[in-house]
């Protein structure tokens, strides 16, 4: 394959965000190169997120990346809220004018993009250590990458940062310009996959005195579960059993409910935190997906919001290599932070309402209770959590 000297747009990151951005890209005639400095087999192996939003669904089936994900796809619609020893079902379509989710992996995701991209794309690049990306106050951009041994310059019209929370694009970003906002919790996820059918058509979020729990899925027989553990926590210290008997403890309900056990096949230990960094354009250097933002996990908002920024993004290019007009790129960090800020705090509110904090007391756990009541009793609460859930339509 040949290897371009310039490109109109540079991706650093082969994640959902680059690859989709990349897709996106293509289809508007916008020539673009994806620099991904693992090798393909861990991309597409690495385990991420799981939920589709009606809007992330919408997407790839435009982008010619849903026909696997609509065969092997787990439709939801709905989620089951467990507290007091009783389940309480949240009907999305109901309460949100239709829309709903899918259980797809994002590994699944990923491999599809992937074939895709080599199939009938721009270069994507594996094994591309993005190292340096230089000119941005002069305008004229380029990143430099160590690629088969050699380090190469490719020059662009802009470079997209998708290289996650700990990759070269925020960094490029002067701190005098750059603003980041911050949530430690003080708790963690343990979470497991195993060879198990679902005990549950749907997701299960459970809170309860023990700490929260939250029963998933990766398809039909392959289960997802996680416990809440403190920080710190070592996965060597939680065999098998206790892991099952503390899920079977926390998923607790009165009737005939029964938790499947299975071999667990992964466990893996996920810290819990909020992050933003603002503005998520320098230049022409755009953040997207974690390498501007991370949300807690509960909301199941991280993947959706990547994709929800790489939308903007294209239409924006899309709009300045039809026309040369700017404007769509000069708003692409106000448009996306308003979103970014509502899955923030929705992230927040389910985290900290189905968490129990070690230091809280019982009045903190009355209100946690006073709120998933309230849910579970009132149309209007349980239609805010659901339209959050599924996602408002993308800008």
């Amino acid at each position: 394959m040949s290897i371009p000297a310039h490109t109109t747009v540079a991706i650093i990151g082969a994640g959902p965000a680059g690859l989709l951005l990349a897709r996106l890209l293509r289809r508007s005639g916008i020539d673009s190169v994806v620099l991904e400095h693992r090798d393909r087999a861990y991309v597409e192996q690495r385990q991420r997120a799981g939920i589709l939003e009606q809007g992330t669904i919408d997407v790839l089936r435009e982008c010619g990346a849903g026909e696997r994900m609509d065969r092997q796809g787990l439709p939801h619609n709905g989620v089951e809220l467990r507290f007091d020893r009783r389940g309480h079902r949240i009907d999305f379509p109901s309460l949100s004018g239709g829309r709903a989710v899918m259980v797809y992996a994002q590994t699944e995701m990923v491999k599809d993009l992937v074939a895709l991209q080599l199939a009938d794309g721009d270069p994507l690049l594996f094994e591309a250590q993005a190292v340096a990306i230089d000119g941005l106050e002069s305008g004229q951009p380029s990143v430099r990458y160590v690629h088969e041994g050699r380090e190469r310059t490719l020059s662009c019209d802009f470079v997209v940062g998708c290289d996650g929370f700990h990759g070269i694009a925020r960094a490029a970003v002067p701190s005098g310009v750059l603003r980041t906002f911050e949530r430690e919790y003080p708790y963690s996820w343990l979470g497991i996959l195993a060879d198990v059918p679902p005990s549950s058509d749907e997701l299960i979020y459970a809170h309860s005195e023990h700490g929260f729990a939250l029963l998933s899925m990766r398809s039909p027989t392959v289960s997802r579960l996680y416990l809440q553990v403190p920080n710190g926590t070592d996965v060597a210290d939680w065999p098998d059993e206790r892991i099952w008997d503390e899920l079977d403890l926390r998923f607790a309900v009165d009737g005939d409910w029964k938790l499947e056990r299975g071999p667990i096949t992964s466990k893996s230990i996920t810290p819990m935190r909020s992050f933003v960094a603002e503005p998520m354009r320098y230049g022409p250097l755009f953040l997207a997906g974690d390498a501007a933002h991370i949300v807690p996990p509960t909301g199941a908002k991280g993947l959706n919001l990547a994709v929800s920024d790489v939308v903007v993004l294209a239409k924006a290019l899309s709009r300045w290599h039809a026309t040369g007009e700017t404007d769509l790129l000069d708003g692409y960090s106000d448009t996306c932070l308003r979103r970014v800020w509502r899955a923030e705090h929705f992230s927040y509110f389910m985290t900290t309402t189905l968490h129990p904090d070690p230091a809280q007391s019982e009045f903190d756990t009355r209100l946690q209770l006073s709120q998933l009541h309230r849910i579970a009793d009132s149309e209007t609460a349980a239609a805010e959590l659901a339209q959050n859930y599924v996602g408002t339509p993308f800008e």
